[in-house]
């Protein structure tokens, strides 16, 4: 089942009295419970276009399908505070640096986004519970970031992005600020929740210029210079050692 659909994505950026196109007729289609990588050099488009699918910015032309749900008018003129409105409901994420808000602890900061949504005090320690468990770092909540490792302040930034459970978890260079090991863990951790029954196999998209961290992965699609030149799978047996490794 098709999770998100782009059609015909343009999108461009004012530079001077000149626009400058970014994404060239984008079409895309990930189907839930994906683990997808998005890889191109330094300007091709990988970033705008996971911004886009996130509902961080808006698309010039085209039609975006979030969970069978059109957005071509919504999110193409949307405002500020319909796009959080939709990302609220749908995705969660994680970033090359953690942004973490340093006074507070561990599971403070995993509390915030159901603070943003309203929910009640009980239901969010129970919520807050369970994605430190996710991340295996129940043990940590009390920690602030500057008493806890990279990888850790990692995987508490992954247990914020599930605690609103959402149906996709998008992910910008994740790895970038880690050692090769702590990297190699990270991505561990995208397999075992792609691969969760309880996640129902969480929907991963994720921008990376790692060969070896896009292996993590079980598709890998390549941009070049706004398009889209290569879309494939990865090599099963890889990922699937990475599990069990």
């Amino acid at each position: 089942m098709s999770i998100i659909q782009l059609r015909s994505i343009y999108k461009s950026y004012a530079q001077g009295d000149m626009a400058l196109a970014v994404l060239k007729g984008i079409d895309l289609e990930i189907h839930a419970g994906e683990f997808v990588s998005i890889m191109g050099s330094s300007g091709s488009g990988k970033t705008t276009l996971l911004n886009i699918i996130g509902c961080l910015d808006v698309f010039d032309e085209g039609d975006y399908m979030l969970n069978s749900h059109a957005y071509q008018g919504k999110i193409a003129q949307a405002s500020v505070d319909e796009l959080a409105g939709i990302r609220k409901q749908n995705i969660g994420f994680v970033f090359q640096q953690f942004n973490l808000i340093p006074r507070l602890s561990a599971a403070r900061n995993v509390e915030l986004p159901l603070i943003y949504k309203g929910i009640a005090k009980s239901k969010r320690q129970q919520r807050v519970k369970q994605a430190l468990q996710r991340v295996d770092l129940e043990d940590r909540a009390e920690h602030t970031p500057a008493q806890l490792s990279g990888g850790q302040q990692q995987r508490i930034a992954i247990a914020r992005a599930l605690v609103n459970q959402p149906d996709i978890l998008v992910a910008d260079e994740p790895t970038g600020s880690l050692d090769t090991q702590t990297g190699i863990d990270i991505m561990r951790l995208f397999q075992s929740l792609n691969a969760s029954p309880d996640q129902h196999g969480m929907t991963i998209i994720m921008v990376t210029h790692e060969e070896d961290i896009a292996a993590y992965s079980k598709r890998i699609i390549r941009l070049q210079d706004g398009k889209i030149i290569d879309d494939r799978a990865t090599d099963a047996a890889y990922h699937a050692a990475g599990k069990a490794a």
